[in-house]
């Protein structure tokens, strides 16, 4: 196996240390020396953007929330399924992925953050959401591991009754709230039905070729204001 070269680190609000390493040519984002993303392993992220932007991508203008930038394959994926006028907001809680992701991450997903629908904002997510009100057609939720937190401790707190509460609130009616996991979480999900969400739970591959190991998805829909 080839030896791991790294690019750079950074340190998390709560003390976490992110590094960007690469290691031939796959480049990983590593929290505290565990692995949390790779370049070989973003098919399921791409099913995300698919399957949150099946209504968005046919009304004349939306407007997207992505919580989590991580390699921008997720952005990508959501701005090519959108027509030109939509609008796609970014929070990204740690300034250096957003380096990362204009630096060398940029090329492996095309450049995301050139984009003129992208505005990137360097904040914590529950704050954008806690700041919205009906405002989203599409809340795409790619922080950390999923419900079950693996980096920054604070994320449990978007998964919570209040988390929760706060994305069908930041929702138009119609909304979706598509989360990803690592892991199935039976307790989430039945999180998200008392938080008035009709849910729908769908196993995906976690690599574009179909195979490996599988990823989880939670699609909320908001049926009601």
């Amino acid at each position: 196996m080839k030896p791991l070269q790294l690019l750079d680190q950074c340190l998390c609000p709560d003390g976490t240390i992110l590094k960007l390493v690469r290691r031939g040519d796959e480049y990983l984002i590593l929290a505290n020396d565990q692995p949390l993303m790779s370049t070989r392993m973003h098919g399921s992220e791409e099913t995300l953007a698919k399957l949150a932007c099946r209504r968005a991508q046919e009304l004349q203008q939306s407007t997207i929330l992505i919580g989590g930038l991580g390699m921008g394959f997720t952005l990508r994926a959501t701005l090519d399924l959108l027509p030109p006028n939509a609008a796609v907001v970014v929070t990204e809680l740690v300034p250096a992925v957003v380096a990362w992701n204009r630096g060398p991450l940029g090329p492996l997903a095309a450049h995301p953050l050139n984009d003129p629908r992208v505005h990137i904002k360097i904040e914590d997510v529950a704050a954008t959401l806690n700041s919205s009100r009906a405002r989203f057609d599409a809340i795409l939720l790619d922080v950390d591991n999923g419900p079950a937190a693996l980096t920054t401790s604070n994320n449990a707190a978007l998964y919570n009754d209040h988390g929760i509460a706060a994305a069908h609130a930041a929702l138009k009616t119609k909304g979706v709230l598509a989360v990803w996991s690592a892991r199935e979480d039976r307790k989430f999900e039945e999180r998200l039905r008392r938080g008035k969400f009709t849910v729908e739970v769908q196993q995906v591959r976690a690599r574009q070729e179909k195979r490996g190991s599988r990823h989880t998805i939670f699609l909320a829909l908001k049926t009601k204001a």
